[in-house]
């Protein structure tokens, strides 16, 4: 039995605990990294380009040695109990590291093998299907595209059947019809209770699948929050009027941080936040009356997580 199905069961499936990464010329690729995944959650980690995303997933998978701190997955320590905490853990790289020559069933039940998984043809037909690779099964890497290429580096990542799934990157360079696919076999994979981390520079990746999002910077991790609660916390609405007659500029009596002209002077933007100015919106439009500013139409926009993370950042 796993330690995570004993009486001291964690409450995360994995714990990063004041994780440390230093390198020899002083650089800090993470300071202080505190996390928690939960057991059946899709996590979306987001940062820019040398944010820490991919060491802090090495450290994890072992891949990387850390300076300090602590790792457990699934219960299990990721340094004094390797073994059984990697055999926890699917990673799909970055990288397309394939070998060029060796047929698609070949790689993928290679993959099994290496985790001392007794042979399941049937988990690898299944996993190949799931993955729309089973036409290419005796096709050789080489000979695939982009696309098809980080399929199978997915399906390699579950051919020993992991309960945590690590996505760095996983749709870069892959067309929009082939992206939206994996997100279906993502959506899948968590149905079927595997907890997946995700780093994406699509941040619609991660507005559209997270169940929770983190975002790291500088080697830092900025803030962990629920997706849903986040955007409402931090997000901004904007109230757009389609004036009648465009505006060379806003009338004095109008003058505020909130509103704005279009370049066009087309249109009246109204940011707000929804918990603070949404009640200021009935006594905007009475101004608006009273200066004799009229609107033919009117609709409202909520902030997208793209431009949250960007405000975060900076």
């Amino acid at each position: 039995m796993s330690q995570a199905t004993s009486s001291t069961m964690p409450t995360s499936i994995v714990s990063v605990k004041q994780l440390y990464k230093a390198y020899s010329n002083g650089f800090k690729a993470l300071n202080d990294i505190n996390l928690s995944i939960q057991q059946g959650e899709i996590f979306a980690l987001l940062g820019p380009n040398g944010a820490g995303k991919t060491t802090l997933i090495n450290i994890i998978c072992g891949l990387v040695n850390a300076s300090s701190g602590q790792v457990l997955v699934d219960g299990f320590d990721h340094v004094t109990q390797y073994r059984e905490a990697r055999s926890r853990i699917g990673l799909v790289p970055q990288e397309l590291t394939t070998d060029a020559f060796e047929t698609v069933w070949g790689t993928v039940s290679f993959s099994r093998r290496l985790f001392g998984k007794p042979r399941d043809d049937a988990h690898i037909e299944r996993t190949l299907k799931d993955l729309v690779l089973w036409d290419k099964r005796d096709t050789q890497i080489r000979k695939l595209s982009g696309g098809m290429k980080r399929r199978v580096l997915i399906a390699k990542a579950l051919a020993h059947e992991p309960e945590i799934l690590f996505l760095d990157e996983p749709t870069a360079g892959v067309d929009v019809e082939l992206r939206r696919g994996m997100w279906d076999v993502v959506s899948e994979l968590r149905n079927a209770g595997v907890t997946i981390i995700l780093t994406t520079h699509y941040i619609e990746e991660a507005e559209l699948m997270a169940d929770r999002i983190g975002v790291i910077n500088a080697g830092q991790i900025l803030l962990v929050e629920d997706k849903l609660t986040l955007m409402r916390r931090l997000g901004e609405k904007r109230l757009i009027l389609q004036l009648a007659q465009p505006l060379s500029r806003l009338p004095e009596a109008l003058q505020s941080k909130e509103l704005t002209l279009n370049d066009e002077g087309s249109e009246l933007i109204y940011a707000y936040h929804p918990k603070q100015g949404a009640d200021q919106v009935p006594a905007l439009l009475q101004r608006l009356e009273q200066e004799g500013v009229h609107f033919t139409d009117l609709r409202t926009e909520q902030s997208s997580l793209e431009e949250i993370f960007v405000n975060l950042v900076e």
